[in-house]
């Protein structure tokens, strides 16, 4: 599959947190908790018109929360859950992210790891202008990494 364009305005993503700082694995235990406790969330996810999600997503930003990449690409925050309604209020124990809209470049994982596709988009005049999303498509279950090269205007 090829790397895409897509346009993504704001959207919100509810999720269990945490960080870097956590140490190793640390993604691996989000994720865990987040699918054992997904029935919890289910009823406030986004869906496409065939009724499937809209999308699994493992978040980033900066420690600031402005949605700037990690810092050296590797100290920063993470949510690893499902994208959600607007104006969906996370149940106790989960976190809410509302993420700006983007333009992103989407590589799939099959084809590309995290650091091909930063030189790809370096590579073809583009800069990263925030923090990268990984995104899972429900129905195929296949992963990407999204890298954002513009930030919508908020409206």
């Amino acid at each position: 599959m090829d790397v895409l364009h897509i346009v993504k305005p704001r959207f919100t993503v509810i999720g269990i947190e945490g960080s870097t700082e956590e140490g190793d694995g640390f993604i691996q235990r989000l994720w865990g908790e987040a699918n054992a406790r997904f029935p919890e969330i289910e009823n406030l996810c986004a869906r496409e018109e065939d009724s499937t999600f809209a999308g699994f997503w493992g978040a980033m930003t900066d420690f600031s929360r402005s949605f700037q990449p990690w810092e050296d690409f590797r100290r920063g925050l993470y949510l690893a859950g499902a994208e959600c309604v607007e104006g969906a209020e996370p149940p106790v124990g989960w976190t809410k992210w509302v993420i700006p809209g983007f333009e992103y470049l989407r590589f799939p994982c099959a084809s590309f790891s995290f650091s091909e596709a930063v030189a790809y988009v370096r590579e073809n005049g583009c800069s990263i202008a925030g923090a990268v999303q990984d995104y899972t498509d429900p129905p195929t279950g296949e992963n990407y990494i999204c890298v954002p090269i513009r930030r919508l205007a908020e409206g």
